[in-house]
């Protein structure tokens, strides 16, 4: 199967040669990153199998946010702390997405405007949760940001997981939406001119200097709908949390012009396959990098972290489940990683290795195979300049 990294590692040099200082330092350290994560360049750990009683090298990761390979063990986490804190009460999906006039413009401006993204959003549906008209309480929301689309486009929008209900101002009482023949939070056509109006004064105090298009007659989209389950929608906003843009196993083919790649069409939910030349893909690819320091989920209102002694009462209120016990409290040991010969769970570490150490023992025992595949022995690595 194709990785991320065979496709750096063929055509990332002549990348940032074809670039040069075009290419932003952040974009050359995910390069790097990808092209050593677990090879023997970031050392590894020597491990055992009590069951079959062979050894093993387990190459160590990199731990890039910008690395498909990494992440799943922090989204597992991230997902039982989330579970912790939710109410047994319905949620809703609410989604704010930018129009296409304002995307360049927040793609220059990240550090500024992605914030005015996230506050116009969460403070839009605030303000009209208050009103007594359609809750009269205070609500909370937990916030992620996504930047891609399925093919990769630059696509700004925030997801929010918004429990469907607020707490009164007597601290005391959780007030539910009006009782109506559908399921409803706010009026969303009201939510959609809020957000606009916020976003845009928030975003001309950030960036005064940044002229921002004009767009009068263009609705903007907010999308909201009733959840289920909301472990479920937490399940799908956790992909984007310690993920990228593109999994390794959506890559099909990789020649020295090309690289194609699949993706789920959203209209019909098909399959569906895209070729880009190999430079245009990496450029899709990194303009969703994350800036250093940049944070893609937040949690406003009741969810925040300062409200949590509010938010324990509300799940005692309200006859909150207990509290976890066993493997499924954050923290608990994971299990042991399989043995890639006799597959059981049995893996014990010996000892820790460096870059050098690791490639001592593959010179001393050639016919070794490590735990990790590493790099081609004819590729070139990526400077870390």
């Amino acid at each position: 199967m194709l990785a991320l990294a065979d496709v750096v590692r063929r055509h990332g040099p002549d990348y940032l040669e074809r670039h040069g200082s075009a290419v932003p330092r952040r974009h050359v350290r995910a390069l790097s990153a990808l092209v050593r994560c677990r090879t023997g360049a970031l050392g590894g750990h020597l491990a055992e199998c009590s069951a079959c009683g062979r050894e093993h090298l387990l190459f160590h990761s990199c731990h890039h946010r910008a690395c498909p390979r990494c992440g799943h063990g922090a989204t597992s986490r991230w997902l039982e702390r989330q579970r912790e804190l939710l109410l047994p009460v319905p949620y809703f999906h609410v989604v704010f997405t930018l129009p296409a006039e304002l995307r360049r413009a927040v793609r220059e401006h990240q550090q500024a405007l992605i914030g005015a993204l996230f506050r116009a959003a969460f403070d839009s549906l605030e303000a009209l949760c208050a009103d007594p008209r359609w809750l009269g309480g205070r609500v909370g929301a937990l916030a992620v940001l996504h930047t891609w689309t399925r093919t990769l486009e630059w696509h700004p929008h925030v997801h929010l997981l918004v429990p469907a209900g607020g707490l009164a101002d007597d601290g005391r009482t959780w007030r539910t939406p009006p009782r109506r023949r559908q399921p409803f939070l706010v009026p969303v056509r009201a939510l959609a001119d809020k957000f606009r109006g916020l976003f845009l004064h928030l975003a001309r105090r950030a960036v005064p200097a940044v002229a921002l298009p004009v767009i009068p007659d263009k609705r903007w989209v907010v999308f909201a709908k009733p959840v289920a389950r909301p472990s479920v929608v937490l399940d799908y906003l956790g992909r984007y949390v310690h993920r990228t843009a593109l999994s390794e196993k959506a890559i099909t083919a990789c020649d020295d012009h090309a690289v194609s790649f699949t993706y789920r069409d959203g209209g019909d939910g098909s399959r569906r396959s895209m070729t880009l030349p190999a430079h245009e893909l990496l450029r899709r690819f990194l303009q969703h990098v994350p800036l250093r320091g940049l944070h893609r989920v937040r949690a406003f209102g009741l969810l925040h972290p300062r409200q949590r002694p509010v938010l324990r009462r509300l799940q005692l209120l309200l006859a909150s489940t207990q509290p976890p016990t066993g493997d499924d409290v954050p923290g608990a040991l994971q299990p042991r990683p399989r043995c890639p010969h006799c597959h059981e769970r049995a893996l014990r570490r010996l000892r820790r290795l460096s870059a050098e150490q690791c490639a001592n023992f593959a010179a001393r025992a050639p016919s070794f195979q490590p735990f990790a595949r590493g790099p081609p022995v004819t590729a070139h690595p990526v400077p870390l300049s």
